[in-house]
């Protein structure tokens, strides 16, 4: 379990440094430093210290930005990614002195309370977006960091289900920036609540089951209870080899597969793609995902990644960029892919299943078949490939020297007396 963990610290990590420069983490990083707080926590490699909400914000708008974090697809399909609580238990930790084994443990928690309410709530099917179980999460972890009593982290639990459910209309359409920024806006809001909470402040009762509780309005059926415990939640969590959205990691693996069957891409009549239902709603429901305008539309369609794959036999964050979103070639391939449901693909055990069939204008027929991508539980990568994805990400803005101190750390985290002191190895 604390491997675990410990792959998921440094999968964070390296996923914030890629995040660090976009646009939305200089907006969020340039928000936060206004702000000085007399109990402050630090923004990931600037160094900046601003108020737990506003650090949570930033580090978490950078562990997001990239579409790279780690992943979880539920036992209902809902789709997404744990590590986002990373960033609010980051400021808790720092806030309040913990050390690193009670970071793993409040990372344990708190992605089992996210895997297992997402495992008996259709989220996805009732309209709300998964950053609303993602505030539910952080907020248990954080308020064991802050060391809540059992009646205070009722409070703060009420505080945040009672006050924060984020509609997936932010994932809908034309993607915005709010993509990068919903789950660090849940992680700012569960800091906030730990606090209230911690100094007095009640919240509603019986948030969940009430009269007008959570379940009973955002559910339109009953809504079993989660079954904590082994298997834990973090064991079902898996990583990204691409830096797509999750249901499109078997769909590039399996366009980099069939690009054996032809030698230009002109040779392609058509390609169908044969998934889940759920990863047709969340990443090729309408036109935009064959004509992405925005990066967060393009990293979060299925058609796109599939066209970049096959023309390119790489996908990268530059490809979400111009002028690849208006390169007429690309487009012209995107336009002959189709996104057909698969039965098979709608059980929640193979949920991201990809069949990628190309048929060529020889006539020529030919299926690639991934049922589980590199990086899945089920098809892990190797400690030593988890290394190779961070430095590539950390390299860029660290010195060789440091990235190796900040791996050291990372690995022996359980270890170290502070995590401010892992927090502090990454300024750049």
């Amino acid at each position: 379990m604390i491997r675990i963990a410990k792959r998921s610290i440094l999968d964070t990590f390296g996923c914030a440094f890629g995040g660090y420069l976009e646009k939305p983490s200089k907006i969020a990083l340039e928000l936060a430093s206004q702000v000085t707080s007399k109990e402050s926590a630090t923004i990931l490699f600037s160094g900046i210290k601003s108020s737990p909400d506003l650090a949570a914000f930033a580090n978490g708008v950078m562990i997001r930005y990239l579409d790279f974090n780690d992943a979880y697809v539920s036992q209902m399909n809902g789709a997404g990614h744990p590590s986002d609580m990373v960033a609010a238990l980051l400021a808790a930790a720092e806030l309040k002195q913990r050390s690193g084994r009670d970071l793993i443990t409040a990372m344990v928690l708190a992605y089992e309370v996210y895997c297992k309410i997402a495992d008996v709530f259709d989220y996805t099917g009732h309209g709300i977006d998964h950053t609303t179980v993602t505030g539910m999460g952080a907020v248990v972890g954080a308020g064991w960091l802050f060391g809540l009593t059992p009646e205070e982290m009722v409070h703060a639990i009420g505080i945040t289900v009672g006050g924060n459910t984020a509609t997936r209309q932010g994932r809908a359409d034309t993607l915005s920036n709010w993509k990068a920024y919903a789950a660090a806006d849940a992680s700012r809001k569960a800091i906030f609540a730990v606090q209230l909470a911690k100094n007095g402040m009640t919240g509603p009762s019986n948030v969940f089951e009430g009269r007008y509780g959570f379940f009973k309005v955002m559910s339109r059926k009953e809504v079993g209870p989660p079954k904590l415990g082994e298997p834990l939640g973090i064991r079902r969590t898996f990583y990204k080899r691409f830096p797509v959205g999750q249901f499109s990691q078997t769909v590039a693996q399996a366009a980099l597969e069939a690009r054996a069957f032809f030698k230009v891409p002109d040779d392609i009549q058509e390609v169908n793609i044969h998934v889940s239902r759920t990863a047709i709603k969340i990443m090729a429901d309408g036109p935009d995902k064959w004509r992405p305008q925005t990066h967060e539309t393009a990293d979060h369609s299925i058609p796109y990644a599939a066209g970049v794959v096959l023309m390119y036999g790489k996908i990268e964050p530059e490809y979400y960029e111009d002028p690849y979103l208006h390169d007429r070639e690309l487009l012209d391939l995107v336009s002959r892919i189709k996104c057909i449901p698969s039965d098979e693909a709608d059980n929640p055990e193979l949920a991201n299943l990809c069949e990628l069939e190309v048929v060529l204008k020889s006539g020529a027929r030919k299926t690639v078949r991934v049922e589980y991508h590199r990086g899945h539980f089920k098809n892990p990568m190797t400690d030593a490939e988890m290394e190779e994805k961070f430095r590539l990400m950390a390299r860029k803005h660290l010195t060789a020297n440091g990235v190796d101190n900040l791996l050291r750390l990372i690995w022996g985290i359980e270890n170290e007396p502070q995590v401010s002191n892992l927090v502090a190895a990454t300024r750049v």
